[in-house]
């Protein structure tokens, strides 16, 4: 899916933006606490496009889902605390309407001048906003002239706001943050600065083999961590301990090693562990060598040796993908090895230019947590997104839009 052929609200003339009324898919599902905002990042990351299209004197309407309700409106998932915190970001009112669809939206649109912003209550407060259905479609449609999909976090789901829209507002068009994400989780993997490498973590192999699969394709060097690292080593013959290991996944594994080798490309596994007698944060541990766990006992992140074998591997690289932590971060006693991968990357980023992207879930937590996110060239906001982008999907919210 190339981005360069798809237009973004740059390429609208002012004239197709003044007093069009705009409907703005943004992605403002946050974590709340209550109607507490934990984490306003993805409200944060939609105010440029929204400026934008205020500045250009657009009438502009944001719609989003926030969790999964399930049957019909419920005030827990209601968008009014992402409204309230979208208009002190912006420092101008947001109107929240009291739906998505029919005449009172209709009304509300209606009345809006040039440079106001509305939001729609959740889409997910109706069914046939994930099942796509036209009839839904054409009345959350209906009072817009045109669409901007900001939202790259749903833009590999073909639902009504991201997908169904696009068949009755033209144009359609990509937003600041959906075309900065393309750029870089799709152009700098097909044509970034090479050595490249990928930083695949998590605790399943299963979840991670496809991603793993076409990064090993593009990539010079990939490093493997967190729990899916003990399926590898128990695909090596090793002694794994009462490690996470997917049984029907060694064989997988063992494909994996053998394509990186007939490849010419380089798979580098941990070479010492950090190993506990429990999955609990004060459990006793001990570091040991990769092919030294004793029954028993069990890997949660990867050791100091492993870290530093990871920093002379990744010195010569210009682009890395980070997807997924080496370890269980969230326990201090097991942090060490995702927070020292993140410090190497953003070192590389700060002091040699190198390209950095995290690719989005929990890596971009881990990111966040280690205060290093800011050094980071690019940090994803898409959680299946971005992995279904690296593993080379067509994403269908980017597909329909329209092309340059």
């Amino acid at each position: 899916m190339e981005l360069e052929a798809k237009k973004s609200i740059e390429d609208l003339s002012d004239a197709e933006l003044k007093g069009k009324r705009v409907l703005v898919r943004c992605d403002v599902n946050v974590p709340l606490d209550g109607s507490t905002i934990t984490d306003d990042t993805r409200i944060r990351s939609s105010i440029p496009t929204i400026e934008y299209l205020k500045k250009k004197g657009a009438i502009v309407t944001v719609c989003s889902h926030l969790g999964r309700p399930k049957d019909g409106p419920e005030d827990k998932f209601s968008l009014a605390p992402c409204a309230t915190r979208m208009a002190e970001l912006l420092g101008s009112p947001v109107t929240l309407a009291p739906d998505c669809i029919g005449e009172e939206v209709a009304k509300i649109v209606g009345a809006a001048k040039e440079g106001d912003v509305i939001m729609l209550e959740n889409t997910r407060f109706y069914k046939e906003e994930t099942k796509n259905e036209p009839g839904f479609v054409e009345k959350l449609a209906a009072p817009f002239d045109l669409f901007v999909n900001d939202a790259f976090g749903t833009a590999h789901r073909a639902h009504a706001s991201t997908e169904g829209v696009t068949k009755f507002l033209s144009p359609s068009v990509s937003g600041f943050l959906l075309a900065k994400e393309l750029e870089y989780l799709d152009g700098a993997i097909a044509n970034g600065e090479r050595p490249m490498a990928a930083i695949v973590g998590g605790s399943k192999v299963s979840s991670k083999i496809t991603v793993l699969d076409a990064l090993l394709d593009k990539c010079e060097k990939v490093i493997i961590g967190g729990g899916m690292v003990f399926t590898f080593l128990k695909a090596k013959g090793l002694n794994v301990g009462t490690s996470l290991v997917e049984d029907d996944f060694v064989e997988t594994a063992k494909e994996v090693l053998a394509k990186a080798e007939r490849l010419g490309k380089e798979i580098l596994l941990p070479v010492d562990i950090v190993i506990a007698d429990d999955f609990s944060p004060d459990a006793n541990t001990q570091v040991v060598a990769v092919d030294a766990i004793p029954d028993g006992w069990m890997g949660l992140d990867n050791g100091p040796a492993t870290t530093a074998q990871q920093k002379e591997a990744l010195s010569t690289c210009r682009t890395i993908i980070m997807n997924g932590p080496m370890g269980v971060f969230e326990f201090d006693a097991f942090s060490k090895g995702t927070f020292g991968i993140v410090d190497i990357l953003a070192d590389l980023s700060k002091d040699h230019g190198a390209i950095t992207i995290i690719g989005g879930g929990d890596s971009v937590a881990a990111t966040e947590l280690s205060g290093r996110a800011g050094d980071m060239s690019h940090i994803s906001t898409g959680g299946g997104a971005s992995l279904e982008l690296l593993e080379g999907k067509v994403l269908p919210g980017v597909a329909a839009l329209a092309d340059k």
